[in-house]
């Protein structure tokens, strides 16, 4: 059935079904109306758009699945946005640290919002293309806009964990049912994590924030994946044993980025503090998986 736009300060949540956004909806309902999913027509001039696919892998699958949905999906959002609010409406787009790439990133030196994108892959190159697409379309129309770039989201029901998607909380359900696991290059890489529930304070505050803007969300610093999943193993009480491979398949040489780190200066200056721990977030996903 047709929408009714409606003059409201709510947003419309383009992927409030999934499990970032979900989780903002949980957090703040009073400021959020759930798009139905595949409805591109908004029913507010305020707009939150996280739909996406999830990582570089359907490539193999199908070749233009990245670009159908990264792309023309939020290219045929912008269009219904503009056809019903002309162009007083604001666009947030949900984007992710995929879009720097392979990027240099140094102990000193994390990625910055102005750090320079290099991303390989299709998902990646595709967000990249997105954020691109939006700043221009949004420049040449006046529109405002915010680009909200994600660290690694970890917490509860995420239920599109795999070893292409969220690998970590994957290898946590591995742990939980005292299963090996086998990691690349003996889990020696670094990740920017960020647990569920901040990552929705974190969009709160950005959107609050002054527009026609980048912002990392994350905690500003970086882990060791071995040891997370140690203290997984660990808390877990599991039997769980780690497998050492020493040599990743070349699509995951090509596309996958070592070390990752985020700056969060700018979110810190919008006054976020997170209220979970890395090991708060490990235990309280050991604990549900456990109840499900």
């Amino acid at each position: 059935m047709p929408t009714t736009p409606q003059s409201s300060d709510k947003y419309s949540v383009y992927g409030g079904y999934g499990f970032v956004l979900g989780e903002y909806i949980r957090q703040f309902p009073e400021t959020a109306i759930r798009i139905p999913k595949h409805d591109v027509v908004p029913l507010t001039p305020k707009i939150l758009y996280g739909i996406s696919t999830l990582h570089n892998y359907n490539v193999f699958d199908s070749a233009t699945l990245d670009i159908e949905t990264n792309l023309l999906h939020l290219m045929d959002t912008l269009d219904a946005c503009q056809k019903t609010f002309g162009t007083k409406f604001e666009f947030n787009f949900i984007s992710s640290w995929f879009v720097y790439g392979k990027t240099t990133v140094s102990e000193d030196v994390p990625f910055s919002e102005s750090t320079y994108c290099s991303p390989s892959g299709f998902y990646s190159i595709t967000k990249r293309c997105a954020e691109q697409l939006l700043i221009s379309y949004c420049e040449t129309f006046g529109i405002k806009y915010r680009i909200l770039r994600l660290a690694n989201v970890l917490g509860r029901r995420d239920n599109k964990v795999s070893d292409k998607k969220n690998a970590l909380q994957n290898f946590i359900d591995k742990i939980v049912h005292n299963e090996a696991i086998e990691l690349y290059d003996g889990g020696r890489s670094f990740r920017d994590y960020i647990d569920v529930r901040d990552c929705a304070q974190g969009i709160k505050l950005c959107l609050d924030a002054p527009a026609n803007q980048i912002f990392n969300i994350s905690n500003g610093r970086s882990y060791m994946i071995r040891d997370m999943l140690q203290e997984a193993i660990d808390y877990a009480k599991s039997s769980s044993t780690i497998w050492e491979n020493q040599h990743p398949p070349e699509f995951h040489k090509i596309v996958q980025t070592k070390n990752v780190w985020l700056s969060n200066t700018k979110l810190k200056e919008l006054g976020y503090v997170p209220k979970y721990s890395i090991n708060n977030t490990i235990h309280d996903i050991v604990d549900y998986l456990k109840e499900v």
